[in-house]
């Protein structure tokens, strides 16, 4: 993924090839990146229970909710990212409470609904608005819905490089899509953090984080 600005397909092809750049033991990689902060801030309050990471890349998020007592299922449209994953998992001393399934999100459809459905810079093959919906509509009465992504702007920047504008959304047009009587707006940010790229050079990342209740 580097250059300015690409064709991103998001298809399979994609996704492999990305993570196949993407091993952990490489600088700047995204596979040794730590679990996103977001996660750790918005979910402080929830009590475990069960958890779909969509879109789990190399499971930093899911490893962590695992650690904390949460049954999570983490789903990856790569088996690159998978892999990388597993090993992860496998050396981090985590609890073995992860399912790793290999899955494209926009046909994939789980057996059931879960208390915490989250996503974090994920991008399917499918526009970004629908792929929220359609992963909201996995979240159990009394839920959470918990999506992280790339708010675009003229500078933006996402993993050391710019995602197309139909990779990123706002926070106003997510919840415009979550309709009042079903769901309780808990948080809706644009956020703007800092992390350190190849060569330590600063990376600014746009950031947009929308959490949710699904109302029982």
């Amino acid at each position: 993924m580097e250059g300015v600005m690409a064709t991103h397909g998001f298809d399979k092809e994609y996704w492999e090839r990305h993570w196949e750049q993407g091993s952990a033991d490489r600088p700047g990689s995204m596979g040794g990146n730590p679990p996103n902060p977001y996660l750790i801030h918005e979910t402080a309050d929830l009590t475990p229970g069960t958890a779909l990471d969509a879109g789990c890349g190399s499971g930093a998020e899911a490893i962590l909710l695992a650690s904390r007592g949460w049954q999570v299922t983490a789903a990856d449209i790569s088996a690159e990212a998978l892999a990388l994953a597993a090993q992860r998992a496998a050396t981090s001393g985590a609890p073995e409470s992860v399912r790793w399934v290999e899955a494209d999100l926009g046909s994939w459809r789980p057996d059931t609904q879960f208390d915490l459905v989250m996503t974090h810079y994920a991008h399917p093959a499918m526009p970004q608005l629908e792929f929220y919906d359609r992963i909201a509509g996995w979240v159990a009465p009394g839920g959470t819905l918990l999506i992280v992504g790339h708010l675009h702007t003229s500078d933006s920047t996402g993993h050391g490089h710019h995602p197309p504008a139909e990779a990123s959304a706002t926070s106003e047009a997510i919840t415009a899509r979550l309709d009042g009587r079903d769901w309780e707006i808990v948080t809706a940010e644009e956020r703007l953090r800092t992390l350190t790229g190849h060569g330590s050079r600063a990376v600014p990342l746009h950031d947009v984080v929308v959490r949710a209740t699904r109302r029982p």
